[in-house]
Order: C-alpha cells, then structure tokens, then sequence
C-alpha cells in the first residue's frame, strides 16, 4: 500500500521558534591576533520553512525544503573585538544581526521492509544537498556623533563607517536515514536525520522528528521537533556556528489522500 507522500505530490509550511544565538568568530587564516568572538544578539520571532516533494518510485520520494530565520539586538562589547576588519574597542555598544538561509534537495529511498505489502514501518535512507548561506552584519550607532551631537568624519571629511557585514556559505551532499511508522491511516509518526562536514572544515547538520494527524481528506497536522546546526569553514579569515533546536509545527497538503 502506498501511503501519502508515495505517490503524487505534496506541499507544505513549517514555523519553528529557535531561540539560542549563533557564535561569530576568527578562522585558521585570520591576519590579526586580536579577539573576534561574538555571541550574536536576539532570537527568531519564527523560523519559516517550505517544503514540496513528489513521489519518485515505488515508496520513494524527492523533497525540497527551503529555511528562514533571523535575529538582531545589542550587547557591550566587554573586550575590544574585530568583526569583518571594524574593531571594536572595550566598552563598545554594538548591534549584530545574522540571517540564516537553507535549501536542502533530498531523494529518500525506501531500504527496508521491500516488498512493503502491507507493513507499517517504513526506513529510508536520505541522500541530499543542500546549499545554507549565513549573512551577519555588525555596527556601532552610538558612535557616529560626538558629545555635541556632531556627525563624526575621518581625515577626508569623510562620515565614519563603523559597519561590517558580509555572509558565508555551506554547499555539502548529506547522508542519513528516515523512519516512518503508520499505524493508523490518520496517524503517523516521522524522524529524520542527515549530516556531513570535513574535519576542521566546515560541518552541516540536520534531525527532525514529528507525529502526524490527519485533519482533513489531504491535509495532516504536524507537531514536533527540529535541531539544525552548522559551521561554516574555519579555513577562513572568520567563520559562524550555531546550533538550534526547538518544537515546531506544520501542515502538509498531500494530492493522494490514502
């Protein structure tokens, strides 16, 4: 019997509500022996996802997920600090804010039981890529004007920037496997995990598991819990980690409803 999602198409929206705060720091290539260790401020109001897959086989399946989140706030720095080549002195207000972009594309093969039949359970093993861009940004706006109220400017007469930004990226294949147990035709529960990464390199990561009620004809609710974590490469002048785990919720329209 070929459950929803094995046969046909679906789509989908996810919201989960991360709340730990990714670490900015110095790579292996860094040309200064100054600090760069930021802890970056505030935490995702939501993260949104979107998710489309269709059927590819018998009991296989491709899946897209696309992953959006973001945060800012302010801290002061209690050590001087260079972000993206903007030092910041001891003492310093400063505002950071990172955005977090993710497309993963995975063939998830059923492994084993074959033939299914009429069993319930199903393990699939998840070949994947997926592509995650960091941008983070850094400023001090309490500096931009001296005690008068002045607009501070540099030996040309130039404003003063005391800005930084700029992004990293994570592109890596990923393996992992996927477990799926129906015991009910309006019930059924879902894990995932999958991950890759080079040894003082870079690292990618990301697990899920979910039960899963049907509410309507084709649609299911979905309520559980996610970890996604990355480092992108500390071969590198500077490089972002972070790692984020919370519940999230969903609902997915399926075009087969059996």
């Amino acid at each position: 019997m070929r459950r929803p999602g094995e046969s046909g198409y679906y789509i989908g929206v996810t919201g989960w509500f991360p709340f730990q705060q990714p670490i900015f720091n110095r790579g292996t290539t860094a040309s200064f022996s100054g600090s760069s260790y930021i802890q970056m401020q505030g935490k995702p109001k939501v993260a949104e996802g979107l998710e489309f897959g269709f059927a590819a086989g018998l009991h296989n399946s491709v899946r897209l997920v696309y992953t959006d989140f973001r945060a800012a706030g302010d801290f002061t720095t209690p050590a001087a600090v260079v972000a993206w080549s903007q030092t910041y002195a001891a003492g310093t207000y400063v505002s950071t804010n990172y955005h977090v972009q993710s497309v993963k594309l995975s063939y998830e093969y059923l492994t084993w039981p074959y033939p299914v039949g009429s069993r319930k359970f199903r393990l699939k093993t998840l070949w994947q890529a997926q592509f995650t861009q960091v941008a983070s940004a850094f400023d001090s706006p309490l500096l931009y004007y001296d005690s008068n109220g002045n607009p501070i400017t540099d030996t040309s007469g130039n404003l003063v920037n005391l800005a930084g930004a700029r992004s990293r990226h994570i592109l890596s294949p990923m393996f992992g496997l996927g477990v799926y147990y129906y015991p009910s035709r309006h019930f059924r529960f879902e894990a995932n995990a999958s991950g890759f990464g080079w040894p003082h390199r870079y690292s990618i990561g990301d697990a899920d598991a979910s039960v899963n009620f049907r509410i309507l004809g084709h649609l299911e609710l979905r309520v559980g819990g996610r970890v996604f974590e990355f480092k992108t490469s500390t071969n590198a002048d500077y490089f972002i980690k972070g790692t984020f785990a919370s519940a999230f919720f969903g609902l997915r329209w399926y075009s087969n409803s059996e």
